[in-house]
C-alpha cells in the first residue's frame, strides 16, 4: 500500500463518512455490545441529518485517509464550543479515529493523529484531550505513545449500558 492521502471532508462527503464511521466504529465495537446496541447506535450517531450538522458545524473538521482505490480512515476534531466537554479555548478535542480493520498497522491512525497535532498548533492550542474506553487497549496503547496521559473518567452511553471513557490529555 503506498502512503495515503489526508484531506477535508466537505458535506459532499457525507456517504463515504456515513458508511465508515458505521463500519469502523462496528468493527471496533461490535464484539462487546449487543446488536440492537450496536444497531441503535450507528443509526442515531450516523445518521445523514446529525452527520451533515457536524461536517457544517465550523468548529468541528473531518479528515479523510484514502488510498488510491479506497477511503480508509477518519479524523474527527473539535474547537470551541464543538468540543464534547471541556470546551476550553485553548484546547482541541479528538474525538475520533478511525481506521478499517483490514488497513490496522499501516500507520493511517498515525497519520491522521499527526494532522490533529498539526491541526492543533496552527492554531495556537495548548493541550490535546481525548476520551477512550477504557477496554479499548490498542487505542490506550497508541494514545499513550503519543504522550497522552490520563486526567479523568466519563460515562460513555451505548445501549443500556454505561461504560467508562478515559479522559486522557497531551500538553502542545
Amino acid at each position: 500500500m503506498t502512503s495515503p492521502t489526508i484531506r477535508s471532508a466537505t458535506p459532499e462527503d457525507l456517504p463515504v463518512l456515513q458508511h465508515l464511521g458505521r463500519q469502523t466504529f462496528y468493527e471496533t465495537f461490535a464484539a462487546s455490545n449487543t446488536e440492537k446496541a450496536m444497531q441503535r447506535y450507528l443509526d442515531e450517531s450516523f445518521s445523514a441529518e446529525k452527520l451533515l450538522k457536524e461536517l457544517e458545524n465550523s468548529g468541528s473538521l473531518f479528515f479523510l485517509a484514502c488510498d488510491q482505490t479506497d477511503t480508509v480512515g477518519y479524523l474527527k476534531i473539535n474547537t470551541g464550543s464543538a468540543q464534547t466537554e471541556l470546551q476550553d479555548e485553548y484546547s482541541l478535542e479528538i474525538e475520533r479515529i478511525y481506521v478499517k480493520k483490514a488497513y490496522h498497522g499501516h500507520k493511517i491512525g498515525q497519520l491522521l493523529y499527526e494532522k490533529a497535532l498539526e491541526t492543533a498548533l496552527d492554531r495556537k492550542k495548548k493541550y490535546l484531550w481525548l476520551g477512550v474506553w477504557e477496554e479499548n487497549h490498542r487505542a490506550l496503547a497508541f494514545y499513550r505513545k503519543n504522550g497522552f496521559t490520563e486526567f479523568g473518567k466519563h460515562l460513555f452511553r451505548l445501549g443500556n449500558e454505561e461504560q467508562t471513557d478515559l479522559m486522557m490529555r497531551k500538553e502542545l
